[in-house]
């Protein structure tokens, strides 16, 4: 464990080719307690650093072989702890500024005077424990900061979950006034979701309308029970009340901040418009329908197709996708209906996942 820069001895090696300045700046940094040891020349200071560990570097810059400045390089590519100081004979600011720029502590003009050694090295070590300070608590801020993201991450998590569980029953119990099972939520969310995989649609738009999806119909609690449950079709009186429902949803999920619902607003408002523009309430064609309400439209006919009801038999995948097929272009956005074609066995999958046992819903 590291000591307190007082309670420690620190190690210091000086390296210069003149053997008499190691000895003398030796002798008075160990009257002044530290831990020194001296070498000649770069690759004799290489040998020291694989054996030992230094806090300070004392080096001259011009000596046989290899700078100081190419150990200054090579210390702080390996041993970036250590605080280098540079000392030279020559006085060559710009090589003094070049010096500090690769990274040297302080630079020092031959004659050198100890006191100034000293100071130097009193001032690189607590610059150097600074420097750590300022690593360590951005090291803590950052940890904080990531553990902070975690937990709001899994708060974003357990609320989204929460939400969509919420959404769902409520969705489920809109639905089960004409659908016992209240399945055709869930399989009209991942029918909606399988085209918009398909369809290359952002990720974070699927999430957004794959739960959107689930309110569809969300304006049936609006529909009167004698109209909503009545067995057998609907008479074109009551058949306008029914359509009703689609404006009611719109009203019910209007002016919502939340861009889910905001989504959900205009799926319940357009899931019933065709691509021909024979559709309601607004009769909308073509791009002019939002791509959340052609999409919904499609899944929302499939599930009806493949679904017993009160008026009709199910349909097998083949009479349901030839169905679709014929009514690419009328009803349906000709490009959802190609994708719709090339997942039809994942739609098949998710109709078979969430089975309906006893549905006696109209599917409009």
């Amino acid at each position: 464990m590291t000591k307190s820069m007082n309670q420690e001895v620190r190690r210091i090696l000086v390296v210069d080719d003149e053997v008499a300045i190691c000895q003398v700046i030796q002798d008075y940094l160990a009257l002044r307690q530290y831990d020194v040891a001296t070498a000649g020349n770069y690759d004799e200071a290489l040998r020291h650093l694989e054996t030992r560990e230094f806090d300070v570097i004392l080096s001259d810059i011009r000596m046989p072989g290899k700078s100081g400045t190419d150990l200054l390089r090579h210390v702080r590519r390996h041993h970036p702890q250590i605080a280098v100081i540079l000392f030279t004979g020559y006085a060559d600011i710009g090589l003094a500024v070049h010096s500090m720029q690769e990274g040297a502590y302080d630079f020092i003009l031959k004659p050198i005077h100890l006191e100034q050694v000293y100071l130097s090295i009193h001032n690189a070590l607590e610059k150097r424990a600074l420097k750590a300070e300022v690593r360590k608590y951005q090291k803590g801020l950052e940890d904080l900061v990531e553990r902070r993201t975690k937990e709001l991450r899994e708060a974003l998590r357990q609320l989204e979950a929460s939400s969509l569980d919420t959404i769902t029953r409520l969705s489920r119990a809109a639905e089960m006034r004409d659908d016992e099972t209240g399945n055709h939520v869930l399989r009209i969310r991942a029918y909606t979701a399988a085209l918009c995989r398909e369809l290359k649609l952002p990720r974070d738009e699927i999430d957004h309308i794959y739960v959107a999806s689930s309110m569809h119909d969300i304006g049936k609690i609006g529909i009167p029970d004698s109209i909503l449950l009545k067995p057998g079709r609907l008479d074109s009186q009551e058949f306008e009340i029914m359509k009703g429902h689609a404006l009611i949803g719109a009203k019910i999920l209007q002016d919502a901040d939340s861009r889910m619902l905001q989504i959900a607003e205009i799926i319940a408002r357009t899931h019933h418009e065709k691509w021909d523009g024979s559709g309601y309430p607004f009769g909308l064609s073509g791009d002019r329908i939002p791509i959340y309400g052609r999409v919904v439209a499609l899944a929302d006919v499939f599930d009806a197709l493949t679904n017993k009801r009160c008026y009709k038999p199910a349909f097998d995948l083949e009479t349901s996708t030839d169905i679709i097929r014929k009514s690419s272009g009328s009803h349906f956005d000709p490009e959802v209906v190609d994708a719709f074609l090339r997942i039809r066995e994942e739609f098949a999958s998710i109709q078979k996942e969430f089975q309906e046992e006893s549905p006696s819903e109209h599917g409009f």
